[in-house]
């Protein structure tokens, strides 16, 4: 097997690793903090404290990536990766609801989700130093990965106890890690014998600006970003909307099951159908792209979206939201590799990043309203009443997607890609 190969297998075991820490730290949240007393309100304050605490880490942490001459983009998100392991034994600690044990599971899922966009922004980099790397398969096996956890962990959280948990996302980060180390060793052999540039970390600090009048750079932060980009932004707005029930099913699944009869195995099961069904579209996403454009599929996957959780709201079984599942494949699976290319195509250059950047950061303020708004109407009103209002949410995010896409694209005018 060539270097490419082998760094291409690393990378899907990057993707795969990460994912299979969502899936135990995030997708079974409400399981284990249930478990330790917290209610749905508090449950809610939790994750939106961690997701509000990303939004502000990650231009933080991507400005170091961007300034360190320490630290490459793999060596930094070694150093995550590794914090995370620490933060978890701290779920070991704790029997029941305390101040120090929210503040781990904050700090938890903050630096997770901050690591995201360095494993993305590390795919694009191993292209331009010379490794043909597919985002579109790795990310699929990041599906594959946590479907395959999904499928048992559920069953291991009901026959073991709680503490599963953890001792799970231990092994994933390990794995993780080691990921990581692989395919830095790889990379720095694929660099000598390609001759490739040197790993430069690049993960949406102040972007690089190519300007029409002088042809040199210029460094700009978000916010001159979003008003160079307005339509954009819009179009981020729209994406907000469109995640809500993303997030809400990401978060409150546990309480949804449960509401038709469900338990913690049938949530395992659930999310496991639903990561199986995201496979094949990112896996042949670039077979979709030769017959459709972003635009096109940005717009029928919102209208699925909204479907999804429509079908949910009305559902009155456990075996009607496995079904429903299916929809995952040309909703979320079609909707997020669209997203990046659809960035990556539009923007220039030297704006890429950031416009990758500010997606990440709208789904993120998503998870945000939604774990608060989710864990408050959970308490208040119930399950059918959060996924009503999700229905509605979803509805308004995807008309302003598909209000905005066109114009976007029109509107934009990139310069060549080298």
């Amino acid at each position: 097997m060539d270097l490419e190969k082998i760094i291409n297998v690393e990378y899907s075991s990057i993707q795969g690793s990460y994912w299979m820490i969502y899936g135990v730290i995030c997708s079974f949240a409400s399981a284990f903090l249930l478990s330790k007393g917290y209610s749905n309100s508090e449950i809610g304050i939790i994750l939106a404290a961690a997701n509000v605490l990303s939004v502000v880490m990650q231009p933080l942490v991507a400005d170091f990536a961007d300034r360190t001459k320490k630290f490459s983009l793999i060596g930094l998100s070694q150093l995550v990766t590794i914090l995370l392991m620490a933060l978890t034994v701290g779920l070991f600690v704790f029997e029941r609801k305390t101040l120090a044990l929210s503040l781990i599971f904050v700090l938890l899922i903050a630096w997770h989700t901050t690591l995201q966009p360095l494993i993305n922004s590390l795919s694009f980099k191993l292209n331009e130093s010379g490794i043909n790397v597919s985002f579109g398969i790795a990310r699929s096996m990041g599906s594959l990965f946590y479907a395959i956890l999904m499928a048992f962990l559920g069953t291991l959280v009901e026959n073991l106890g709680i503490r599963a948990i953890p001792v799970s996302a231990e092994i994933v980060m390990t794995m993780l890690l080691v990921s990581f180390v692989m395919t830095k060793h790889h990379f720095e052999k694929a660099k000598q014998v390609n001759g490739a540039a040197a790993l430069k970390p690049a993960a949406g600090g102040e972007t690089e600006v190519i300007t029409a009048e002088t042809g040199t750079s210029e460094e700009i932060n978000l916010v001159e970003f979003i008003r160079r980009n307005k339509l954009f932004f819009l179009l981020n707005i729209g994406v907000l909307g469109v995640y809500f029930s993303n997030a809400v099913l990401n978060f409150y699944t546990m309480q949804i099951v449960v509401d038709v009869g469900g338990n913690s195995e049938d949530l395992g099961r659930v999310m496991s159908v639903m990561a199986f069904l995201e496979i094949p579209p990112m896996l042949f996403f670039g077979f979709l792209r030769k017959k459709f454009t972003c635009e096109r599929m940005l717009k029928f996957a919102s209208i699925m979206f909204t479907i999804k959780i429509g079908v949910i709201f009305m559902a009155k079984s456990v075996m009607t939201i496995y079904a429903i599942q299916l929809i995952q494949m040309f909703s979320f699976a079609l909707f997020l590799p669209a997203m990046v290319n659809f960035i990556h195509e539009t923007m220039s250059r030297g704006e890429a990043v950031k416009g990758q950047a500010l997606y990440t950061m709208m789904t993120t303020v998503s998870s945000v309203i939604a774990s608060v708004a989710g864990g408050i109407i959970l308490d208040a009103f119930g399950a059918k009443t959060l996924t009503f209002v999700s229905t509605v949410i979803t509805l308004l995010g995807a008309l302003i997607v598909i209000a905005c896409v066109d114009k976007v694209k029109h509107n934009k005018t990139p310069e060549p890609r080298k």
